[in-house]
């Protein structure tokens, strides 16, 4: 047998040995992912806070309890989190947001979230609804929205065509 095809049926074999260990390990933490966001809806509650400021933040620089910062993997506390600086009655907090709530989350404005400890799930505005961030596209989404008004043109184009055609 030839050297290069043993190299290669080996390098294949690793392979085929990484992917089954990422997919194991991608089941594994998929359910304790699932388990956790149970959990956190469980101990949820509704809180009427007012919004002060949103950054993001190192756990360390975010003014978070020593026992949060304690809690988190090592190679979790040196990345940027969603920090929102919260009054909830008469006390102002430093909360983690969820990504999704974090870019739709107003400042200086009263809103009524859905809180699990220090972790905003959820939020709706308070007197009025809240509006969607309009920000800065990336490239890959600059593109997919020109394909898709595009491939919306060509059908347009077609379907007019299609009633010439019924027409005649």
């Amino acid at each position: 047998m030839k050297p290069w095809l043993i190299v290669l049926l080996i390098i294949i074999l690793v392979l085929i040995a990484v992917l089954v260990l990422l997919y194991y390990f991608g089941n594994k933490m998929q359910k304790k992912a699932a388990d956790n966001q149970a959990q956190m809806e469980a101990a949820s509650q509704v809180v009427t806070m007012l919004v002060i400021d949103k950054k993001r933040l190192k756990l360390k620089e975010a003014g978070l309890p020593q026992i949060v910062i304690d809690q988190t993997p090592k190679y979790m506390r040196r990345s940027k989190v969603p920090i929102a600086k919260v009054k909830v009655g008469p006390q102002i907090l430093n909360m983690i947001c969820d990504e999704k709530v974090f870019e739709i989350l107003p400042t200086k404005k009263e809103v009524k979230a859905t809180v699990s400890g220090i972790y905003i799930m959820g939020v709706k505005g308070l007197r009025s609804s809240l509006e969607k961030p309009t920000g800065k596209k990336g490239f890959f989404r600059n593109l997919q929205d020109k394909a898709r008004t595009a491939l919306e043109e060509q059908k347009e184009i077609d379907a007019a065509k299609n009633k010439q055609k019924k027409k005649k």
